[in-house]
């Protein structure tokens, strides 16, 4: 079943100066890749409206503080040297290309994200509504899509391909399949760890929109 604007807005309140663009946009991606009962859209539009800043930020913000890069983020993935040189600090903005190239490239990166080439932890960033990150993930993702978007992953940047992504990603990893049991916090773990069984970042944020779908979609 589509939803409406008002439903949309209703959901996600901060959605309202890209709505009317990415409504159907939202509606032909749920219902391809069949996030299509209450639960499953609930489920979805809480997610990627918590992962997006409620539909206004397709792409990641790596402005991480020195502070918050050596808490977030492991040492093998990012070292004190280069947290200090290249994170935020008062008066200076983060180096936000060198830190991706960081956090996302290396072993861990290449083991992880299929990042294999010098500047693919920058390129392949996250994206899109649900914030598809790394090259093995652009490639997989191009594929089920008939998109190229490991030549041109700006291609995410774009409505129609953000939401498209989003939902192709949340049904390959049985996304849908969680929501119809009611497992909101393993999805949201999944999306921003890797596994279930984890409190993913933001979750108070996520099962607060989530509550709301669920009654506006009722």
């Amino acid at each position: 079943m589509p939803i409406t604007e008002q439903q949309l807005l209703q959901i996600l309140p901060d959605a309202r100066p890209v709505a009317g663009i990415f409504l159907p946009a939202l509606n032909r991606a749920m219902a391809r890749w069949k996030i299509d009962s209450r639960l499953r859209q609930a489920a979805f539009l809480a997610q990627v409206g918590h992962e997006s800043g409620q539909l206004r930020n397709l792409v990641e913000n790596l402005n991480y503080s020195v502070e918050a890069l050596l808490t977030k983020f492991s040492r093998d993935r990012i070292n004190d040297v280069d947290a200090k040189a290249y994170g935020r600090v008062s008066g200076r903005p983060a180096t936000q290309q060198a830190i991706a190239n960081c956090v996302y490239g290396g072993a861990w990166g290449a083991k992880s994200l299929g990042n294999t080439s010098p500047g693919d932890g920058w390129r392949y960033r996250g994206r899109g509504l649900i914030q598809l990150t790394g090259r093995a993930n652009y490639t997989a993702a191009g594929a089920g899509l008939a998109l190229p978007l490991e030549e041109n992953p700006e291609l995410l940047e774009q409505p129609e391909h953000a939401a498209m992504s989003a939902a192709w990603w949340w049904a390959k990893h049985g996304l849908n399949e969680l929501a119809d049991a009611g497992r909101f916090q393993d999805i949201g773990s999944i999306i921003n760890t890797g596994k279930p069984g984890r409190v993913p970042h933001g979750a108070a944020e996520r099962k607060a929109l989530y509550d709301r779908a669920l009654k506006v979609l009722a």
